[in-house]
Order: structure tokens, then C-alpha cells, then sequence
């Protein structure tokens, strides 16, 4: 007698019949807890706008800088504590090409550097040396220009690429204790 398929009734697999649930069940039970992911906290409420020098003192005038008329001392910072701040005023107030700083308050690298020196943060001994942190991350990177401000001007350059610039000189500097 030959067995024709298209007569055969359909196979039926109920779940509970079939033992699979609890087979899946067990083989869940004995694989280990996945780890808990820690997510950082978010505020309901929003975030605060932090200004560019959030967490440095801001330079205050002593009693003998009054007496002598003279500027507030400069807060000292690091040359990587320098080029975080850069890229940190870059960020709060924009970026320009092919000048310092225009009408609108945008900064070039070098204008950065200059307005952080001027609210009162370092010695221009300490942005020579970031200075040159940023360019020895230029020469590694094989993008031989004469100086930073060139790089800067560069039509193919863009703000990113300056954050992540300063970011990279930042972490060589910290990497060498300047």
C-alpha cells in the first residue's frame, strides 16, 4: 500500500505536548544572571548649563592687586587643563575661520587660547607649551601644517575636528605631567 502526503492529516504540536517550554525554561534557568548595565542618572527636570570654566576658581583681585591697580593673578592650570578649557570655550562660543574672533563672538584655536589666557587662566608660558602639545599631535597624525592656526584655517576642517585636536593634545600632555 503506498502513503500519499497530500492525505496525510497535518501534524499537530501543541507547546504543552511537545515538552519544549519546559525544556527552554530549564536551559534559561542555568545560564548565568546577565550583568546589571549601571545607566547614568537623568534628571527629570533637565540639565543645567555649566559655563566654559565650570569647575576652575575664577581669578579675583587681592587686596594688594588693588592697592598696586593691577589685574587679578592668573588661576594656574595645567597645559592640559589649557587645552580642555580651549575646546571648552570653543564649544560655548563657537568657532570661526580665517580670523581670531568675529562680531558674533566665534573663536578661532588661537582665539581660544588667547581668551582663556585673558579671563585669567595660565601665563603664556603655559600656552607655549600647549602650543606645542597640539602641534606634536598634528605631526603624529600625518597632517605636517606649519602651525595650528593653519590647520585651523584649513577649508577641510571643521569644529570636530578641532575638539577632538585639543582632546588628543589634552590627553598627551596629561599623558606627560605638562
Amino acid at each position: 500500500m503506498t502513503t500519499n502526503l497530500l492525505t496525510l492529516p497535518p501534524l499537530r504540536l501543541t507547546p504543552d505536548a511537545s515538552g519544549l517550554i519546559a525544556e527552554i525554561e530549564a536551559y534559561l534557568a542555568s545560564l548565568p544572571a546577565p550583568a546589571r548595565h549601571t545607566v547614568p542618572y537623568v534628571c527629570p527636570l533637565g540639565s543645567t548649563v555649566q559655563p566654559w570654566n565650570a569647575g576652575h576658581p575664577v581669578p579675583h583681585l587681592t587686596l594688594l592687586d588693588r592697592i598696586a591697580r593691577r589685574p587679578a593673578r592668573p588661576v594656574p592650570v595645567t597645559a592640559a587643563e589649557h587645552l580642555r578649557l580651549a575646546s571648552r570655550y570653543i564649544a560655548a562660543h563657537g568657532w570661526v575661520q580665517g580670523a581670531l574672533w568675529d562680531t558674533a563672538g566665534r573663536v578661532c584655536l588661537l582665539g581660544a587660547q588667547a581668551a582663556v589666557l585673558a579671563h585669567g587662566y595660565g601665563t603664556p608660558a603655559t600656552v607655549t607649551t600647549a602650543r606645542v602639545q597640539v602641534m606634536e599631535i598634528l605631526h603624529a597624525t600625518g597632517r605636517p601644517v606649519t602651525s595650528p592656526d593653519d590647520y585651523n584655517d584649513r577649508p577641510t576642517t571643521r569644529q570636530a575636528d578641532i575638539h577632538h585636536l585639543l582632546d588628543r593634545a589634552s590627553a598627551r600632555a596629561l599623558s606627560l605631567g605638562l
